[in-house]
């Protein structure tokens, strides 16, 4: 009910001027010679309020037809309510509580201003309303109706009913009950709307009807509720009878036995001496609780929690290191560095049988087989398998388990998983770690650093259990796609393994070795029934994905084997090869194609090499240089960093103006556009330096740049090129798109040794360390100048 926010006041003579501002009002009606409180916030609503309260201005007030959206004048009713503002106070929080005191009902029928607050003309609505004996028999009945709401209402004041029985005029006594009544926002606009008094009290009489049903069945339920009360305070009176009747008759005491089958699993549970003193504690205090209070149930189920807890369950470690090395092999394709790391822990393991687990995070693209790596790491140490997905996490309690002062409190999801293992050694995997994020429930990463910590985590604390648990012989493996929002402070727990993404060939010995004969066996159909060749899966790789992994892969693979499976169900027998020519009738025209490949070399375009979450990625720049006035545009969403390379290439150019034929004032004589394709798309860092100054020299020089040399390094203003990092992403990435050289920074040359034998096969690796170097390696000659050289040859 709205005892507290609707009020009659007394009025002294207004006039409801032809215009007036326009104030929205989220769930709030008001109607008129009722006083409605209003909280308004927004600057240009405060405004509004401020001035209208220093000037004692009339406002309009009109209810928002969709209360969840912003207040916008599209979202207004056309019928409101002229309002006075009779009291405004400030909020601690940059908004103003008002009171609206109703005057007259008002449609606005044109807007006038919109700045610095709407403005509209309006029209003020009168009541339509004739004596007639059907009037005074509804305001009777509405009088009725409204009694029985006051009887049964215990939040309305009982002064509220002579009020409405003083007020003699029909129109005001409806509008002065709906503004009382509960009624949703729709259902008091309606009647605001309606100027017809009889057909007001007409549909207020049935509002009316219905909610003094709904209290009745309230009432009703209260009073159930009251009986059940007592029912119990007599069961638990009768039920303390039995106890002592049973006791002197010698029967068996349940809730004893109860204790004494909980005493027994804390004895074989195997806790720590901390957990066992606790289960004790509440053990006794569990004995001593009555069997029907709401605490023994809570009791119960915190000591369920603790007695099922793998505290000394585990399982033994495969150390045999050549079979644990085949697991491995048989499950995933090269990752030696991964593969090495994880034969390392077990031979130390093997020799130090105290050996903390390791905290290890794969970091790389999708599809690279960081989850499925996990798997085999356990499989090949025969241990069991956990796995939590991190991702959305906003909750410190997800990890960290709620307090038992909660109702329905539960341990965090580690605990939990741990308990589901049956194990205290299993591998443990902190799926996507990198898409945590903070609100006002905590952060979930910080929870996670004494999780993480080798020197805390086997004393972990769950708020639920309140007892250490040792999380130290848990191998804990995160994965995450980039590391840059993963907190420093968890970064530096971690033992960091990068899976940079798969060459053609790799993903090509990769679904010979798994994707196909998995998608066979997942699909119903043998080797017999469909042959993928090897050109046809090279045909998919290169024209159907487009991807540092190989899960699109195993997408398209899954389509070509639905599709001979559906002839195979329509009595098709033989064998379906799919090959490279007949690849477009399984999986439709090419998708993808090379662009650096494809693609004549141009004036100002430079092909550029990044990392992104999803792997390395070409990157073209593109420049234009137009009469003007020495103006530089950047465009395409570049970061900050980005942009200042752009202006240190653009200066290094001046500075090099001589050398590179430009006249010295060439910078006032034009204006330069730089423009980096895919605008929607944030892009920053320094990497691109390089590719933003040879883009921008072409375009000066009109000198075309070679679209198969691929280009990274950061500038400085002396054009000398510093390191980078990512270099086996974009060295992927520039083999991928069929580059053929890839310049980077001489500081990046120890880097070579990670990248695989099959892109070094391919793609040339030029070594520079000033900008000069990369101008004469990318920049091709003017056609002119290639003219005047071949007529002075010949």
């Amino acid at each position: 009910m709205n005892e507290e926010a609707f009020v009659l006041e007394p009025l002294g003579s207004f006039h409801v001027p032809d215009e007036l501002a326009i104030l929205p009002g989220r769930d709030v009606v008001v109607f008129p010679l009722m006083v409605m409180p209003l909280i308004v916030v927004g600057e240009p609503w405060v405004r509004l309020v401020e001035e209208a309260v220093a000037d004692e201005r009339i406002v309009g007030v009109f209810a928002q037809m969709r209360p969840d959206e912003a207040p916008s004048l599209a979202n207004l009713n056309d019928v409101g309510c002229a309002v006075r503002i009779a009291r405004m106070a400030k909020l601690p929080e940059r908004g103003i509580q008002v009171y609206l005191q109703g005057l007259a009902r008002i449609r606005l029928t044109n807007v006038t201003a919109t700045e610095p607050y709407p403005q509209g003309a309006v029209e003020v609505l009168s009541d339509r309303a004739e004596p007639s004996a059907e009037l005074e028999a509804l305001r009777r009945s509405l009088l009725s109706g409204f009694r029985r709401i006051v009887e049964l209402a215990p939040s309305l004041p009982k002064e509220t009913g002579p009020t409405a029985e003083s007020i003699l005029e029909p129109g005001r006594l409806a509008d002065f009950i709906a503004s009382v009544l509960s009624l949703l926002t729709a259902d008091r606009q309606e009647l605001l709307e309606t100027l017809d008094v009889t057909e007001r009290l007409r549909k207020l009489v049935n509002f009316v009807g219905r909610e003094a049903e709904i209290l009745e069945i309230a009432a009703r339920i209260q009073s159930q509720m009251r009986e059940q009360v007592e029912r119990t305070q007599r069961e638990y009176y009768l039920r303390e009878q039995m106890k002592v009747i049973q006791r002197e008759l010698g029967d068996v005491d349940q809730q004893a036995n109860e204790v004494e089958e909980i005493r027994g699993k804390i004895e074989a549970a195997g806790m720590s001496a901390e957990a066992h003193k606790e289960a004790e504690r509440e053990l006794e205090r569990m004995a001593r609780t009555p069997a029907q209070s709401p605490d023994r149930a809570v009791t119960r189920a915190y000591l369920d929690w603790l007695v099922s807890l793998p505290w000394s369950q585990g399982t033994e470690d495969t150390l045999d290191i050549p079979q644990a090395s085949a697991v491995l092999d048989e499950d995933h394709y090269d990752l030696e560095r991964i593969k090495d790391r994880i034969l390392e822990y077990l031979a130390v393991r093997k020799l130090k049988h105290d050996l903390r687990g390791p905290i290890l995070c794969f970091a790389g693209p999708p599809g690279v087989g960081k989850t499925s790596l996990g798997q085999s790491i356990a499989r090949s140490l025969g241990r069991k398998f956990v796995k939590m997905s991190l991702g959305g996490m906003r909750d410190e309690a997800e990890i960290r388990g709620h307090r038992r002062t909660y109702i329905g409190a539960m341990p965090g999801r580690i605990i939990q998983a741990i308990r589901r293992s049956g194990s205290n050694n299993p591998v443990f995997m902190l799926d996507e770690v990198d898409k945590m994020s903070i609100s006002f429930q905590g952060d979930p990463a910080a929870a996670l650093l004494e999780v993480l910590d080798p020197a805390q985590n086997f004393a972990f604390v769950d708020h639920y259990l309140n007892v250490p648990f040792d999380l130290s012989r848990v191998m804990f493996i995160t994965t995450a796609n980039i590391l840059d929002p993963v907190p420093p402070a968890l970064r530096d727990r971690m033992e960091v393994l990068t899976l940079s993404g798969y060459t053609d060939e790799e993903k090509l010995e990769i679904s010979k070795r798994y994707l196909v004969s998995r998608q066979l066996q997942e699909n119903a159909l043998t080797a017999e029934q469909l042959t993928i060749t090897d050109e046809a899966v090279r045909s998919i790789i290169g024209g159907y994905t487009w991807e540092s992994g190989v899960r699109n892969l195993e997408r398209e693979i899954a389509t070509i084997c639905r599709k001979v499976a559906r002839k195979v169900a329509e009595d098709f027998h033989g064998t379906a090869v799919v090959s490279a020519a007949n690849l477009p009738q399984y999986l439709g025209p090419r998708r993808f194609r090379h662009e650096v490949v494809e693609e004549a070399d141009e004036v100002g375009v430079a092909t550029g090499l990044s990392v992104t979450p999803v792997g390395g990625e070409v990157l073209f720049v593109e420049a234009s240089a137009v009469p003007g006035r020495g103006g530089l545009t950047l465009t395409g969403l570049l970061g900050d960093v980005m942009q200042e390379s752009a202006r240190a290439a653009l200066t290094y150019a001046r500075s090099r103006a001589d050398v590179l034929g430009l006249p010295e004032n060439f910078y006032q004589q034009y204006d330069i556009h730089v423009h980096v394709p895919a605008g929607a798309i944030p892009k920053d860092g320094p990497s691109a330096g390089i590719t933003l100054a040879i883009s921008l020299i072409s375009a000066l020089t009109q000198r075309p740049i070679n679209k198969k040399v691929g280009m990274t390094g950061e500038i400085t203003l002396r054009g000398k090129i510093l390191p980078v990092g990512g270099i086996k992403e974009k060295a992927l990435a520039a083999h991928r798109a069929g580059a053929k050289t890839m310049i980077l920074p001489r500081e990046n040359e120890k880097d070579l040794e990670d990248i695989p034998g099959t892109v070094k096969k391919h793609l040339k690796f030029v070594f520079v360390q000033h900008m000069d170097e990369v101008l004469a390696l990318a920049l091709r000659k003017r056609k002119v100048e290639e003219k005047a050289k071949l007529a002075a040859a010949s």
